[in-house]
C-alpha cells in the first residue's frame, strides 16, 4: 500500500518537473525568436510600415508630449473641422500650417531613415568600430531630433488660430478630456457654459 502511495507521488512529481520543463522550454523559445522576423527587414530598426510613414510625413507619435497635453495638431484640427466648426480663415491657416509642416516632415524623414540604413548596414558588413558607430548613434539621434522638432513645432503654432473653447472640443472628441456637457462645474451658469461648449 505504502509502495503504491510512493509511486503514484513519485509519477506526479515527475509529471510537474516535465510540465516545468517544458514551459521553460516554451518561453526559451519565445524569447529567443521575439525578433526573428526582424531579419527580413532592410532596415534592421525599422518596419516597412514605420518606413512608410515616415516618407508620407506622418506624426508617427512624434508629437505626444503636445497633443496628449491639450495642444492640438494641424492634421487632427482639419478632420475633426466640421466638429470644430472652423471658420474658412481657421481653414485655410491650419492647412497652411499642415502643408508646410508635411512637406518638411518628409524630407526629414528621408534623412532619419538613411541614418538608420547606415546604422544597420555598418552591423551587417562589420564595418564598424566605437568611433564610427558613435558617428552614426549621433547622425541618427540628430536627424530624430530635427524631424521630432519639425511635428511639435505644428502643435506650438495651431493653437493660438483656435478658440478655447475649440481647443477644449478638440480634446474632448479625441478623448483625452471627459464630456463638458456631462456637468456643469461650480460658479458657472449652466445655461452659458452649455451654449459655450456647444452642448445643445
Amino acid at each position: 500500500m505504502k509502495s503504491n502511495a510512493f509511486s503514484l507521488v513519485r509519477f506526479v512529481g515527475l509529471c510537474a518537473v516535465f510540465i516545468l520543463v517544458q514551459n521553460s522550454a516554451a518561453f526559451a523559445s519565445g524569447t529567443k525568436n521575439h525578433y526573428a522576423d526582424f531579419t527580413k527587414r532592410n532596415i534592421k530598426s525599422l518596419s516597412n510600415e514605420d518606413i512608410a510613414a515616415l516618407q508620407a510625413g506622418s506624426g508617427w507619435g512624434l508629437a505626444l508630449p503636445a497633443e496628449l497635453n491639450g495642444w492640438p495638431g494641424p492634421k487632427h484640427v482639419l478632420e475633426l473641422k466640421s466638429e470644430l466648426d472652423l471658420s474658412e480663415e481657421q481653414i485655410d491657416e491650419i492647412t497652411a500650417i499642415f502643408q508646410a509642416m508635411q512637406k518638411q516632415a518628409i524630407a526629414a524623414g528621408e534623412t532619419y531613415i538613411e541614418a538608420e540604413e547606415a546604422l544597420s548596414r555598418a552591423f551587417e558588413h562589420g564595418h564598424i568600430d566605437e568611433a564610427r558607430l558613435s558617428t552614426l548613434l549621433s547622425d541618427a539621434a540628430t536627424a530624430r531630433g530635427a524631424l521630432r522638432n519639425i511635428h511639435l513645432s505644428a502643435h506650438l503654432t495651431t493653437p493660438a488660430i483656435l478658440t478655447p473653447e475649440q481647443i477644449q472640443k478638440y480634446n474632448q472628441l479625441r478623448g483625452y478630456t471627459d464630456d463638458p456637457c456631462a456637468s456643469v462645474p461650480e460658479g458657472h451658469d449652466p445655461t452659458m457654459w452649455r451654449k459655450h461648449n456647444g452642448c445643445d
